[in-house]
């Protein structure tokens, strides 16, 4: 529980302490590596064809000042136009070669970017997909999409152009150094003057655009949630008149996005400026000081002009390291937050040795169960209770007391704190996955349905089952004869969360999706919830038919459904305080009489 929480909450920060940054950085690093060396060998063959792009591109001044110097001359004052091909043949060489070089690199790195984004989205739908109920019950599914949608397009823009421009620009600038350096040590020593002012630009403005853009994250992160919970939750917005204040709302996130997308522009527009500045009292160094020592004799004006090209190419990179730093920021304050859910562990992890069931009879005991969600209040205390295989048990009881919390215990949705739930007396914990999902089923009051057909959502729980068992569990459950009233009987699209089909019928097909699954112990949480008393009494020969032979365990308030169990336990406050048929207990004087007595006057 203790990562899952820590986890979703430092989703909405940003004002990590410095040994907070520091390992987060050192995760993300570490999230970078295992993407990059399943491609080791094409990383290597794209750092050898960009070193090899940029030597022939810092190449260029060199041969311009030989020609001015040597070849020139040797034209002008002796006709001889054999050094001037010779190096006019090198530069085009080096021109073509370098574009050629350029184009190859950026299939290459393009190609590196695409597989390690294909396997980080990946990554992130499967492990988010197994992480555990209690991970998406707290953590919303807007940042979900967040983190699969604009943080990997952040990572992508980041891998397409931002590290080429710091290759580039890095490669470039000390190759260029190098370059000047060989031909003027002077005008070298410049650039080593002018370094220093640079380092602090540099350092001031990576320091300031980090904070920038981990609050870029964090604010576009809440822009995507409440986008989709509004789109999500637009019937009830709209009964209740909700969108002057969700658009109050979310234009304030919207207004947020803004502001702090300016404040990275304006830390950008103050570095440009004072990278230019830098620039150009360099250049203008390199030009007084070239001009003193031609009047000298000792320089040449080749020799100048290659300088002066090399100090301004040494500058030109450094605006394409700047805009790498800008994509790097908003790129780690990216890879940060994916790189959280990925750390994020199960908190109903597999079991290193499962115990295979493969024909579970249903028998299900509580043995001295203690659970609480997190750090809250206990919801069952020391809760133990025995349900022989083929018992259909109801559970009764107002709102809290623990009813809903049994159900995803017997489902392991959940652990216990304490003790242990056990199916044919093997602990769930224990239990191989495949046998636990095949014998146990939940069928809740959201009766979700998937983008497909009717019949693709019925064979949910059995994707092989033949189209003859998919309708023979619809009229098992009385399902058959509106799927056959629809456009295209069972190849009806439902559409999103089952737009074509009423709350009732939704349920319907959840019936007969568990119905087909044929598990061992069945769970309907609130599963007639949604349908009116005439469908409810309609349905119960379906009931019967989908409880007989299995252990069913049936929550629900209206005690019409709970008449049809074998066994009813009336729960309050996480303890069973009443268990018996509901015969005997309707002609008692407790709890469960009373609220049969008050459900009956309430239909008269």
């Amino acid at each position: 529980m203790s990562s899952t929480v820590q986890g979703t909450a430092g989703e909405d920060r940003s004002d990590y302490t410095r040994e907070e940054s520091k390992a987060i950085r050192r995760r993300s690093l570490k999230l970078l590596w295992s993407l990059l060396r399943p491609m080791r060998g094409q990383v290597i063959l794209v750092g050898i064809v960009v070193v090899a792009q940029t030597a022939l591109r810092v190449l260029g001044p060199a041969l311009l000042g030989l020609g001015i110097k040597e070849a020139l001359p040797a034209v002008l004052e002796r006709s001889d136009w054999g050094p001037a091909w010779l190096i006019g043949g090198a530069y085009l060489v080096t021109a073509v070669g370098g574009a050629s070089l350029l184009a190859w690199y950026d299939i290459l790195a393009a190609r590196v970017t695409q597989n390690v984004l294909l396997d980080l989205r990946t990554r992130v739908f499967r492990h988010t997909q197994l992480l555990s109920l209690e991970f998406h019950e707290s953590y919303t599914s807007g940042r979900i999409i967040s983190r699969q949608t604009s943080d990997l397009d952040t990572i992508r823009e980041l891998l397409n152009g931002g590290l080429t421009q710091l290759v580039n620009g890095v490669l470039y600038g000390a190759f260029t150094f190098i370059a000047l350096m060989i031909i003027d040590w002077q005008s070298g020593l410049v650039l080593v003057v002018a370094a220093v002012p640079l380092a602090f630009l540099m350092r001031w403005f990576y320091l300031a655009s980090q904070r920038t853009y981990r609050d870029s994250r964090v604010i576009s992160a809440k822009v995507i949630v409440k986008f989709v919970e509004t789109m999500t939750g637009i019937r009830a917005g709209k009964a209740f008149r909700t969108e002057p204040r969700n658009e109050d709302e979310f234009g304030d996130l919207a207004m947020d996005y803004r502001d702090v997308n300016m404040r990275s522009i304006r830390l950008f527009g103050t570095f440009e400026p004072g990278l230019m500045a830098i620039s150009a009292f360099s250049i203008g160094i390199v030009v007084l000081w070239g001009g003193v020592r031609l009047t000298w004799g000792e320089f040449s004006v080749g020799l100048l002009l290659s300088a002066v090209l090399y100090v301004r190419n040494f500058f030109t990179p450094l605006q394409e390291v700047a805009m790498f730093l800008n994509s790097f920021q908003a790129a780690s304050a990216a890879l940060e937050k994916v790189s959280g859910v990925l750390e994020e562990e199960p908190t109903v992890p597999d079991p290193t040795a499962p115990v295979a069931l493969p024909d579970a009879r249903g028998g299900i005991r509580f043995e001295d169960v203690t659970f609480a969600y997190g750090t809250g209040r206990v919801i069952l205390p020391a809760f133990s209770l025995d349900i022989p295989a083929g018992q259909t048990v109801a559970l009764v009881g107002t709102t809290g007391a623990g009813k809903s919390t049994l159900a995803k215990l017997v489902s392991r949705f959940y652990d216990p704190s304490k003790g242990r739930v056990t199916l044919d007396g093997v602990d769930l914990r224990d239990l191989h996955p495949r046998d636990l999902r095949r014998a146990i089923v939940m069928v809740t009051q959201e009766a979700y349905l998937f983008s497909g057909t009717v019949a693709d959502n019925i064979a949910l729980g059995r994707p092989d089952a033949t189209f003859d068992e998919i309708v023979a569990a619809a009229k098992a459950v009385g399902a058959d004869a509106f799927i056959q009233s629809l456009p295209d009987g069972y190849h009806t699209d439902v559409n999103k969360r089952g737009g074509r089909v009423s709350a009732g019928q939704r349920q319907l097909i959840s019936f007969a999706r568990a119905f087909l699954a044929d598990p061992s112990v069945l769970i309907l949480d609130e599963a007639t919830a949604s349908l009116d008393i005439p469908s409810e009494r309609a349905i119960q020969d379906a009931l019967q038919t989908l409880l007989a032979d299995r252990t069913a365990i049936i929550i629900a308030h209206r005690l019409s459904t709970v008449a049809i169990a074998d066994r009813v336990l009336v729960m309050e406050h996480g303890a069973v305080i009443e268990d018996d048929t509901p015969e005997a207990l309707i002609a008692g004087t407790g709890k469960f009489a009373q609220l049969h007595a008050a459900w009956r006057e309430s239909l008269v």
